[in-house]
């Protein structure tokens, strides 16, 4: 795949916002992300009102070097440099103590930040370009549909935003996994782009952790109703789908029942699956269909991350 290019003059233009405290939606490998200068509180405050986000729900910043790192983290394990040694850049987010420069906002008032380095060479671009650690959660609506395309973000929010860098579509497709090192032993908040397997490889077991408390949450992606089409989304069990109105079918191996509208055969590969995800309810949406029924995947290992985005956007 040929990696995407941007001109110059346009990162030049999108870090000269972010240094000026305005909101750049710009790509990474999992989703869009709506990106503000994670030390500046004011900038912050703006991706909460421009996506209608709650503050109990923290944000994941994003940085291009162990140097920025140390801007952001007050603590760095060797649990962390091993994750990231093997991990980054990529779609894993550590969370851990945070520096007291971080404001609180970044954080729900947590002492802990989650944090990654994203493996996308225009989110590395645009970050070293504006010498400024990113916090970044998806480029759309709170509760909604994560963006995997500018368009997306377009649609979604609008002139909400100040600029948005048009990377082309996202290769992993949904949001990176969350995994808590404040915690003995660490803790998996959210499943996603690398698999619980492939950390425990390393570290050994971790727990998980499904539900969030009330209150401040550990990690972001941890409310009920999330990664929702304005279309109703339910998982069907052996094809069951309903009688009536005009609905959309995903479907892996299972047929549905009663044959609907429209059908969507999806790759039976997990990875391929979440990389299809997002953009296949993004079309569905725009189709004005009543519902859509999605074959449950199978319960493995491997399809962890989708099954909790699917259940999620059932709520």
């Amino acid at each position: 795949m040929t990696e995407p290019t941007i001109a110059a003059t346009d990162l030049r233009r999108a870090a000269s916002f972010l240094r000026d405290g305005r909101l750049v939606a710009f790509p990474t490998e999992t989703v869009y992300g709506l990106g503000a200068s994670a030390l500046d509180a004011e900038a912050v405050a703006r991706i909460f009102e421009a996506k209608g986000r709650p503050r109990t729900s923290p944000l994941i910043v994003h940085v291009a070097s162990e140097g920025m790192l140390a801007r952001v983290v007050a603590q760095w394990p060797q649990a962390a440099q091993q994750l990231a040694r093997t991990f980054w850049p990529g779609p894993l987010t550590l969370v851990l103590r945070k520096q007291a420069g971080v404001p609180d906002l970044v954080t729900a008032g947590l002492q802990t930040v989650g944090v990654r380095m994203p493996a996308h060479p225009v989110a590395l671009a645009l970050i070293k370009e504006c010498d400024l650690p990113l916090a970044a959660p998806s480029a759309n609506r709170f509760t909604q549909l994560s963006p995997t395309t500018a368009e997306h973000v377009r649609q979604s929010l609008g002139d909400r935003v100040d600029f948005i860098l048009d990377g082309g579509p996202c290769t992993v497709g949904i949001e990176s996994t969350v995994l808590s090192l404040a915690t003995n032993p660490p803790a998996l908040l959210r499943p996603g782009g690398i698999s619980r397997a492939q950390i425990e490889a390393l570290l050994g077991p971790v727990e998980v952790v499904t539900k969030a408390d009330d209150g401040p949450h550990a990690s972001p992606g941890m409310h009920a109703k999330h990664y929702s089409p304005r279309t109703r989304l339910l998982l069907s069990d052996g094809g069951e789908v309903p009688n009536e109105g005009r609905g959309a079918y995903l479907q892996i191996h299972q047929p549905p029942q009663t044959k609907p509208a429209h059908i969507i055969h999806m790759p039976a590969n997990s990875a391929a699956y979440a990389a299809e995800l997002y953009q296949t309810l993004h079309d569905l949406d725009a189709q004005h269909f009543d519902w859509i029924a999605v074959e449950q995947p199978p319960v493995r290992p491997e399809w962890e991350a989708v099954l909790d985005r699917l259940r999620r956007a059932a709520g």
